[in-house]
């Protein structure tokens, strides 16, 4: 076998092993391990939900319309009959649909939007300062502000949530990695690639892009966490997740108007909807220095034992 043949076979298993140094760092960690746990389950709840729940979503008991907890109804119902515990599963599935689209959405502007912060096209000059002028004045525009505006064509739906989200977190992205993306356009190594004729778009992708990944993983973890509270809002004001769609949101919004009645319908997807959003919160600060060979001895020595 040739030399460039055990290398390239040998780049996948050598990547293996950093990602799995990385999640037994994270798991090491009191937030990294609180993130994991967290995230996991609701991946697996989301996932068992897609094929069962305890009860089907449309059954409403008139009889135990007020039920407590109890073995049929672990959660109790929500006051129509219905079992919560079973729209609080399938509702993981649709937050999780929600946060997957706002994330890879803000990724895509947010990378378009650090991409004319640099000013590449239009000179590092005049274009990029007056795009930041404009990336400061549209940060100003409240995200419900932008969803009521979408929500007109398109009305209640997940389109909503996620235009409004994506325009206000990649806004804050373009403005939190652009001196990042700046120093590392400027380098030397960067203006060395410039003078071998590498094209612009290969520079942004190989250097410019590593260079903010750290800054933009924890963005994004908080956009993600931020996406679910835009959800619960935008569903309690109607313009959010469609009525009979289960999600958290919806069922914070639909029991709200009991809490006096039995607050108990409150308290479940209150509880789960800050469980999830901590988690996410914490994820990216623990990916960000689990992920830094700096930072991360153990991923140090690893790359270093790699390269040999």
């Amino acid at each position: 076998m040739r030399e460039g043949d055990r290398k390239r076979g040998g780049g996948a298993p050598r990547r293996k092993g950093r990602v799995l140094v990385v999640l037994r760092s994270m798991w090491h960690r009191a937030d990294g391990a609180y993130a994991l746990v967290v995230i996991a389950l609701w991946l697996l709840v989301s996932l068992v939900s897609a094929v069962w729940t305890p009860h089907p979503l449309i059954e409403s008991d008139g009889r135990n319309a007020w039920a407590r907890p109890s073995a049929s109804y672990p959660l109790g119902t929500d006051g129509a009959g219905h079992d919560l515990l079973s729209w609080l599963m399938r509702g993981s599935l649709t937050e999780l649909e929600v946060v997957a689209l706002v994330v890879l959405c803000t990724a895509a502007c947010g990378l378009l939007g650090v991409w004319a912060s640099i000013g590449y096209k239009s000179g590092a000059g005049r274009g990029s300062r007056t795009w930041m002028v404009c990336v400061d004045t549209l940060i100003a525009v409240p995200t419900v502000i932008v969803a009521m505006v979408v929500s007109v064509p398109l009305g209640a739906s997940i389109a909503v949530i996620v235009v409004a989200c994506a325009f206000a977190y990649s806004l804050s992205i373009v403005r939190v990695t652009r001196p990042v993306a700046q120093l590392a356009a400027t380098s030397q190594y960067v203006e060395a690639a410039r003078s071998y004729g590498v094209g612009e778009a290969r520079i942004f992708f190989t250097h410019i892009v590593p260079a903010v990944a750290p800054t933009m993983a924890v963005q994004l973890s908080l956009s993600a966490g931020t996406a679910i509270l835009a959800e619960s809002g935008l569903t309690y004001l109607g313009i959010g997740i469609p009525a009979g769609v289960p999600s958290w949101g919806r069922s914070l919004s639909d029991c709200a108007k009991l809490i006096t009645v039995y607050p108990l319908t409150v308290i479940w997807p209150g509880v789960i909807i800050t469980a999830v959003v901590v988690a996410l919160n914490l994820l990216g600060d623990a990916l960000r220095d689990c992920a830094d060979p700096v930072v991360n001895a153990d991923l140090r020595r690893t790359m270093e034992g790699g390269s040999r």
